[in-house]
């Protein structure tokens, strides 16, 4: 990674903010975004104090001209790109049947269409490289969730984007790697969207027992490193792919009852 440049959307926290500090320790140079100015030049004076050369970028993944603005402003900087990480995201926790409609759409304009512009702006740069895309997608996107539906339906079209991308640019050189979590120690479900659009303000799962951001994004960096085409990650992740894949009966049955166990699960009444 020494003297890449890596974009990292939704850099200065979770998943992103460990991508940031991950590749930059591998000597990349690293640009992060985000829609809070103050989180995002505080991660940057840290990443800066730690040797890692970093751009940070105040931007709005669901907003194209965002998109357009990063990009411009990493190769005007920079010259070139190596590496998008497709990382910022939001989820929901909700029943659909007590759902805004309006949830769904801000999700999948975060999740979908922040992936989508972000790598139409990128990639003629990433062409010229011969690069890596990276969607961080979820393990929602292979297995829908109950009380996420929006949150699962944006990663499903994340990686049916990606798996199309990759097909599309096989004989070019560009790398397309999907990158799969379980359940990760992160602030996703403490921003998570309520039933009509409100931040929940706290997790629902206990932080503690999960896989940490920055275990997630060392899983990454080897696997751009290695070119890989999909990462699945934990014990739990994989084990639910599987039965989904083969018991999905069962594979239902399991998800409702693990999900029915978190703090004021819906599905618990």
């Amino acid at each position: 990674m020494k003297d890449k440049v890596v974009i990292i959307t939704g850099g200065s926290s979770g998943i992103g903010k460990a991508c940031a500090e991950v590749f930059g320790r591998e000597g990349a140079k690293v640009v992060i975004t985000g829609r809070n100015e103050q989180t995002l030049i505080q991660e940057a004076v840290l990443l800066k104090q730690a040797g890692i050369e970093v751009l940070p970028i105040v931007a709005d993944v669901s907003i194209e001209k965002d998109n357009e603005k990063v990009v411009s402003e990493t190769v005007s900087k920079y010259g070139k790109i190596d590496v998008l990480i497709n990382n910022a995201g939001i989820s929901m926790h909700a029943m659909f049947e007590e759902l805004d409609l309006n949830v769904i759409k801000k999700v999948m304009d975060i999740n979908f269409y922040g992936t989508v512009y972000a790598t139409k702006y990128a990639l003629p740069y990433l062409l010229k490289t011969k690069g890596s895309i990276v969607a961080v997608s979820s393990i929602a996107g292979k297995r829908g969730l109950p009380v996420r539906v929006g949150y699962s339906a944006s990663k499903f079209a994340v990686e049916g984007f990606m798996e199309g991308l990759r097909t599309e640019l096989m004989k070019t050189g560009v790398h397309v790697l999907v990158a799969c979590p379980g359940f990760t120690a992160s602030n996703i479900r403490n921003t998570a969207l309520s039933k009509n659009g409100a931040s929940l303000g706290e997790s629902f799962r206990d932080e503690g027992k999960m896989m940490s951001a920055e275990a997630v994004a060392m899983e990454i960096v080897k696997a751009v490193k290695k070119r890989k085409r999909t990462i699945l990650l934990t014990t739990q992740g994989k084990l639910v792919v599987f039965l989904n894949k083969w018991l999905p009966k069962l594979a239902d049955k399991i998800v409702y009852n693990t999900l029915a166990k978190e703090k004021d699960s819906p599905l618990a009444k």
